[in-house]
Order: structure tokens, then sequence, then C-alpha cells
């Protein structure tokens, strides 16, 4: 049987008196596409970022097998430096001997031109592009993304998508948090969080949705 490449054990975490998660269960296995939904204050940057490590449960666990990469809803770069600059910066960091997958992406997300740039002079949707790359360049096998196609074009909101079953198919499987789903047939698996638990949603395949909205 595949192992799950993340599994999260009742994971619970209150901010005083307030519960944010309560017993969080779920498990993510290795190419698929999996959303969490909920309202805007229901926790899901907080999970998000119990599962990175960047912050603490009250009690539970995450259980990792494999390397993940990260994507906050805002985007952490330095406006002083290049696009260039922060490959080589990552590309040391993650102990990378080219830059050969970054540049392939840089490709895909079709921002190649950019690469001199200065991040302050890049819009909100490049910044994006370019915080995308970053997690993606070590080729993880769990990817982690907070609002992922915040400040995205229709282009660019296709080529997202393009490279997401990509990556399914690498085998890598990718975790997108959000307010809201448009396309839940993309999706292997969603789940809702609200009042801190979470529930899984079915899944309704595109075939099934459109023959219900012509009835």
């Amino acid at each position: 049987m595949t192992q799950p490449v993340l599994c999260t054990q009742n994971l619970s975490k209150a901010y005083g008196r307030k519960q944010i998660l309560r017993d969080v269960n779920f498990e993510i296995y290795p190419g698929s596409l999996v959303g969490i939904v909920g309202e805007n204050g229901a926790g899901k940057s907080t999970l998000l970022r119990i599962l990175a490590g960047e912050d603490r449960t009250r009690h539970g666990n995450v259980i990792l097998n494999g390397v993940f990469g990260y994507c906050p809803q805002n985007v952490v770069l330095n406006e002083a430096l290049t696009v260039n600059q922060h490959l080589l910066y990552f590309k040391a960091a993650y102990n990378l001997t080219n830059l050969r997958r970054a540049e392939e992406l840089l490709q895909e997300l079709g921002y190649e031109q950019y690469r001199q740039s200065l991040v302050a002079t890049l819009s909100g949707g490049t910044r994006q592009k370019l915080n995308l790359t970053l997690a993606l360049m070590h080729q993880p096998q769990l990817l982690l993304l907070d609002e992922p196609y915040q400040g995205f074009d229709w282009e660019t909101y296709l080529r997202f998508w393009e490279l997401a079953e990509k990556l399914k198919e690498q085998s890598c499987a990718v975790l997108i948090i959000s307010h809201m789903f448009f396309e839940q047939s993309r999706f292997d698996e969603l789940y809702r969080l609200h009042n801190g638990l979470i529930q899984k949603i079915k899944v309704v395949p595109e075939a099934e949705s459109v023959s219900k909205k012509e009835v």
C-alpha cells in the first residue's frame, strides 16, 4: 500500500481561549491534488503554517514523508534583489548543483523576461510566480499552497493548472488552501474547514456537474 506523504493526527490549536483547530485528521498521498476550503478566519492559514513547521500545535502530530515546498499567502521576497538573485540564493539554500528546474518553471509560468528585474518592479502576479518557483525548484514531494492563484491573470491561471497536472504525473502531491474553489472536479480530495473541524466533501466529476446545470 502506498505510504502517505503527509499525515495529520488530531491537530489542535488555540490562541488563548479561542479554539482554532479541533482534532484535524487527514492524509495526502503521492500524486494527489487536495483542496481545503474555508471562510476567512476559519484557520486555514494556521493549519498550513503548522504543516510547514512555522507554528506549533496545542497537541497532535504532523508526519511528513519527504521534502516539501511551501508558498504562503503573503509573498516573502526581497524587493532589493532581482529574480535571478533570488534563484541563486535559494540554489545555495537548497544545496542544488544547477538552476535547471528553476529555468523550466520560469518558462512554464511565462515570466522569463523578468529574470534580471528587481522584485520591487514586479506585479503581484509575477511575484506570486517567483514565490511558486522558489517553492518548487528543489523538486519536493509535497507542495503546500495558500491562495496560490491570487493576482494571476487568466493565462497564468491556466498555466498554473497545467503545472499542477504535471506535478501529479511526477508523483508530487499538491495541497491547496483557499476560501473558494471554482473547479472542484480538478481535485482528488476536498475538505471543508469550519469551526476548527475538518470534513471531507464529495468531489463532483466535471461531466456530472455540467449535466446537473443543464437540467
